[in-house]
């Protein structure tokens, strides 16, 4: 049985909190004092086309009409920046407009400082045989989900499954994902303080020279040093097959959402760019002309509804990155039951 797709077009930026609206009335009703996870990102430092804060208020405020508990979150990034760690992290997002008083709920990094903090669950899939996500994972019955549409350097297309899959995920949730290879340490960035010896499960770092050393044989390539390490010298292999990538994001995708009872996603398909928030800059050109919200309680329903009307007249995401690796992610999705390639668009 096919999966509801709702669907509202835009026609200019005016109209962008018209469609949400009328999204938002698609929104599932929250048990009174229920509390309610939404996932976002800000975006990194030079983004400017991330969802504005002004829509994510308007997300806020609707759950709050039901008498819920709402709260926004992210969880930090494995690449240099300032999302890496929880100080620098909030910072920005206040500065971009994102603090409790701009949005109407408090602002997280579900991950902690330097995205250690979590649960770690043992699972059985083709590539991915144990996962590390936030601690509130499996505790908070209720998710929305709210993801930017946008081009990607690897899997070509990043949505909503991107936003579970590698946004919820711990910092060496991340790395798994990103790479086989396991870290090394770049000596000239190391400071000998000690922190990834400290936190190794398996005594792989030692110190050697006065930098740490990681022992590739005793290594099982969990990522803790990466999350540990304060200097950015704990270094990440990105050179991974990219259907591999793909298929570990959507591994981590149903792992994750299999701990909550609630799920809603929206997929915001405008101000479109070749590259994700993480690398596109205020001057990214757009790829394509804006689309519209969708939304759906189905994660693989609302990414193929997307694609598909975004495509519909040619593969803009292969035109612009030259690649359509995403298709593989999508049907691999419905292989596992991550959710459903058969939709209904209802107009709204």
């Amino acid at each position: 049985m096919p999966s509801e797709v709702y669907f509202k077009s835009v026609s200019d930026e005016a109209s962008r909190n018209i469609a949400l609206s009328k999204i938002l009335e698609r929104l599932p009703v929250f048990q009174k004092n229920s509390i309610v996870a939404i996932k976002i990102t800000v975006g990194d430092e030079n983004s400017r086309l991330h969802i504005n804060p002004k829509l994510v208020a308007m997300v806020v405020e609707k759950v709050k009409s039901q008498s819920a508990k709402p709260f926004i979150f992210d969880t930090n990034v494995i690449y240099k920046g300032k999302r890496m760690n929880a100080v620098d992290h909030l910072n920005l997002a206040y500065e971009k407009g994102f603090s409790p008083k701009d949005i109407g709920a408090p602002f997280i990094i579900a991950d902690g400082l330097s995205g250690l903090d979590g649960r770690e669950f043992q699972v059985d899939y083709k590539h991915i045989k144990k996962v590390k996500i936030p601690s509130f994972v499996g505790v908070v019955d209720n998710l929305i989900v709210l993801s930017h549409i946008t081009g990607h350097i690897l899997s070509s297309y990043a949505g909503a499954i991107k936003n579970v899959g590698m946004g919820m995920s711990c910092r060496s949730g991340k790395q798994i994902q990103h790479s086989s290879v396991k870290p090394k340490i770049i000596s000239k960035k190391c400071v000998m303080c000690g922190a990834c010896i400290n936190i190794c499960p398996v005594n792989a770092i030692s110190q050697k020279e006065e930098k740490a050393f990681i022992d590739s044989k005793v290594c099982v390539g969990c990522g803790e040093c990466l999350c540990a390490c304060l200097y950015d010298a704990v270094a990440v292999n990105w050179k991974e097959d990219i259907d591999v990538f793909c298929e570990r994001m959507a591994e981590y995708a149903f792992v994750i959402l299999s701990k909550f009872k609630n799920k809603f996603f929206i997929n915001f398909a405008f101000d479109i760019t070749k590259e994700c928030d993480c690398i596109a800059t205020a001057n990214e050109p757009k790829i394509c002309q804006d689309l519209g919200i969708l939304a759906s309680g189905d994660i693989l329903a609302v990414e193929k509804a997307t694609v598909d009307l975004l495509n519909k007249n040619e593969d803009i995401f292969l035109k612009a990155q030259k690649s359509n690796s995403y298709l593989g992610q999508l049907n691999y999705a419905g292989k596992i039951s991550l959710g459903n390639l058969e939709y209904e668009l209802i107009q709204l």
